[in-house]
């Protein structure tokens, strides 16, 4: 299946570029942008030293000032073809590229795209997973700490992928890719990836049926968002991921609710909802296939490019996963967050 993939691939690509002509009025556009972030966290339980009560990514820190990352992203254009190289350091960096060390640690997203007419795109590289409504680049979500599904879905795939207009507001990508996380696959097994998106005329609803899939696991996620009024939004985040590894189908399923409500230009708050059922894949969240829900309220402060983020937030585990200094564990934890993102 694979090996058919991909020779049709190639194929196709070779026979658009056969036809293509040379047009000497062909643009090469070049852009540059990027962010940076940064954040003290305060965990209200005073956890043990090593500890800082947090169970989802990015934030691993009590007391303390930290940068969140320093990105870069360069696109390039020129005619039909398009690359993209899309770099990043400090901790968000670190723990999204988790599966790499040296340089290949500061890679983001590395990809090639070529686009034979306005309804089909082929790309091939690495980039950011399709599954899920959060994003690794901190300027993209409204919340600066990060949901479970986030933190135990996919981050990036690398492989083949193509885009395909279906008419209207409907889309489909289709793709294989390596072993989930990974630059180099670290196995032959091979992913098959998947998005289904679509909206409405006038686009105040949106949705993405998400796909990943392998003889190891399977996760399908659907994401919605909508407006609700001009001030008032609202988006749904939900996943379940099954494993079939040593005969067994182990599965967790994830769902988060945001509420986003905008008065003015320059203020916002995002409610977000956020649950985790697991069983027993992910001993980090739980210690007994249990389950843990977070509320975490955020203001967003936007002064041109610089918004700056004050987050309440409470977690709640079904086992007492949270370190008290002097105490034992608890089952509930808070933390307040006040980060600053800043995007050019």
């Amino acid at each position: 299946m694979l090996k058919n993939f991909l020779a049709g691939c190639i194929a196709f690509l070779c026979s658009q570029s056969l036809l293509a002509q040379t047009d000497s009025t062909t643009k090469s556009v070049t852009t540059f942008t990027g962010s940076l972030d940064a954040y003290y966290r305060y965990n209200f339980s005073g956890p043990e030293a090593g500890k800082t009560n947090n169970l989802t990514s990015f934030t691993h820190s009590v007391n303390s000032f930290e940068l969140g990352m320093a990105s870069l992203k360069v696109d390039h254009s020129y005619g039909k073809i398009s690359a993209t190289a899309d770099l990043g350091i400090g901790r968000r960096a670190q723990e999204f590229t988790y599966t790499e060390s040296g340089v290949n640690a500061i890679i983001k997203q590395a990809y090639i795209s070529y686009a034979p007419s306005s309804a089909v795109k082929f790309t091939m590289g690495k980039w950011a997973t399709h599954v899920g409504y959060e994003m690794v680049d901190a300027y993209a979500n409204r919340n600066y700490s990060m949901s479970y599904g986030f933190s135990y879905g996919p981050f990036f795939h690398t492989g083949i992928k193509a885009d395909i207009a279906l008419g209207g507001k409907s889309a489909l990508m289709v793709g294989i890719a390596n072993t989930t996380d990974y630059l180099s696959a670290p196995s032959a097994v091979s992913f098959v990836l998947a998005q289904f998106s679509t909206a409405t005329s006038n686009d105040k609803l949106k949705a993405y049926l998400n796909f990943q899939g392998s003889t190891e696991l399977t996760q399908c996620n659907l994401v919605l968002t909508g407006a609700l009024s001009d001030k008032l939004t609202m988006a749904y985040d939900g996943s379940v991921l099954t494993t079939h590894t040593n005969g067994a189908n182990d599965s967790w399923n994830s769902h988060a609710l945001y509420l986003n409500y905008d008065p003015i230009k320059s203020f916002g708050l995002t409610l977000r909802g956020d649950y985790f059922s697991d069983r027993k894949i992910s001993p980090l969240v739980t210690t007994s296939g249990g389950s843990v829900f977070a509320t975490t309220l955020s203001g967003n402060f936007r002064c041109s490019n610089l918004t700056i983020i004050p987050e309440l937030r409470l977690d709640y585990d079904s086992d007492p996963v949270f370190s008290k200094n002097g105490g034992s564990d608890k089952k509930s934890t808070a933390s307040f967050i006040l980060a600053a993102v800043y995007k050019f």
